[in-house]
Order: C-alpha cells, then structure tokens, then sequence
C-alpha cells in the first residue's frame, strides 16, 4: 500500500495589535496589504498543500480576519496570549501532518526557499521534528519553521511556561535532547538586511524595495531583493537602527 505523502499547511500569524507599528499587516504598499503580498508570496510554494491564517478572538482583529476571508484564506481565530494553541488548533483544523509558521510582517517571504526548508525536512532521515531558516545568515523577514505535528502536538500538551505559549516553538527548540532540530543555513552568506516590518523604518525599507521589484519581476526572489540592497547601498541605513526583540537562544547551532 503507498503511503500518502504528509500533508504540508502553512499557518501565518498575524494581529493589528504590533506593539511597535500598529495596524501593520493591514498598511498599504503597492496597492496591496502587507498581508496580501504575504498570501500572494506564499501561495507561489510548491511545497504547501494549503495556507491559513490564525489570528485572535479580540474584536480589534475582526477587520484582518474579514481581509484574509476576502482573500480566499481560511481563517482560524483563537487567544490571543496562548498563542501556541492558537497555532496548533489552527493547523489541526486544516489537517496537518507538517505546518509551517509563518508571521504576518514578512511580506518578502521568499516562496522558493520554503520549499528548500520543507525539501530538507523530507530528505533527511529521520526527519527533524523542527526545521527552521536561520535568519542570522539569511536576511531578517525570511522567517519561516517548520514542525511535525507530532512534535507541535506535545509541546501544545507539556509547555507551561507563559513564554513557551505566547512564542509558539521554543517548547521545542529549547530542547535539543528531546527534539531532532535542523536549521537551513548557509556559513557563507554575507546577507544582514532587515525585512520584516515592525517599525515605520522597516515598512519604509519594504516600501522602497516592493516599488523597486514588483514592476521588473512580480515573482521576485530573495536574492533579487539582496541585489536591490547592493545597488541602492543607502537603503541599508533605513532601518539599520532598529533593534529586533529577541528569544533565550538554545544550544543548536544556527538559532
């Protein structure tokens, strides 16, 4: 008997309620959201057997999830704090065996190197029970991890610290003697720009580099956007200030 292949479900994680830039998944550039760039990057992924969103039950993200509905992605609403179940029942409810997070302020997310992230899950044996890219060599908003749904599912059942619930995945990557955890990396790469939107410099940075690219190539890759970084250096100095908050590290290599 031939076994199915495991069904593969992006999940983003988006809400209106940034700290910092508020409203940002909804913000316009190039006639479009920055979610809509996302869902429209996203669904390019030969990888992904399906996309959702999941997002909180507050009314104030009402108006994000009636924007994803209208864009023809399932929506999946849950709390708000325990943001681990929000994902894991999100990614249950469209049938996962693998689900791949991703958060809404990432709209240069590269479809291609999601497939190579899902492709090194599936050529690898065993499989990592997590897999992530790792954004200390690939630019900042490339941001994508990947998990077993078995692996999400007992870090949905055992984390109890508040920090594990609100920041989905550490459960697992904080623990490497449990998990088998894999990181897409490259040591060559010589790639320190910031693409995810989380301040007005950010979406300044985004704004310059979605007008530059989308006229010349709507289906624009990473290294399109690095080359308009190389060409346009002083772009570099945008958002060269802004601090990205941080998790605990864990002791694997390339997280």
């Amino acid at each position: 008997m031939i076994q199915a292949a495991p069904r593969v479900i992006g999940v983003i994680q988006a809400r209106m309620g940034s700290t910092r830039l508020p409203g940002k998944v909804m913000m316009q550039v190039a006639g479009k959201s920055l979610i809509a760039h996302q869902v429209e990057r996203l669904r390019r992924c030969r990888r992904l057997d399906g996309l959702c969103l999941a997002t909180s039950d507050r009314p104030g993200d009402d108006a994000l999830a009636d924007h994803a509905a209208a864009l023809d992605v399932p929506v999946f609403r849950g709390s708000e704090t325990d943001v681990l179940d929000q994902f894991y029942r999100a990614a249950y409810g469209q049938g996962a065996d693998i689900a791949v997070r991703f958060t809404g302020d990432c709209p240069l997310i590269d479809p291609a190197l999601v497939d190579t992230l899902v492709a090194l899950h599936d050529g690898t044996t065993p499989p990592p029970d997590y897999a992530a890219i790792d954004v200390s060599r690939y630019p900042r908003g490339l941001d994508a991890e990947l998990v077993s749904m078995g692996a999400l599912q007992a870090a949905w059942t055992d984390a109890q610290e508040d920090f594990e619930r609100e920041h989905v995945l550490p459960f697992i990557w904080r623990r490497p003697e449990r998990f088998r955890l894999s990181w897409l990396t490259d040591p060559d790469l010589d790639a320190p720009w910031r693409w995810c939107v989380d301040t007005e410099q950010d979406l300044l940075l985004v704004r310059h580099l979605l007008e530059w690219l989308l006229p010349v190539n709507p289906a624009f890759g990473w290294r399109d956007a690095d080359g308009a970084m190389r060409a346009h250096p002083e772009w570099a100095a945008i958002n060269r200030e802004v601090v990205q908050k941080t998790l605990p590290p864990c002791n694997s290599e390339g997280a």
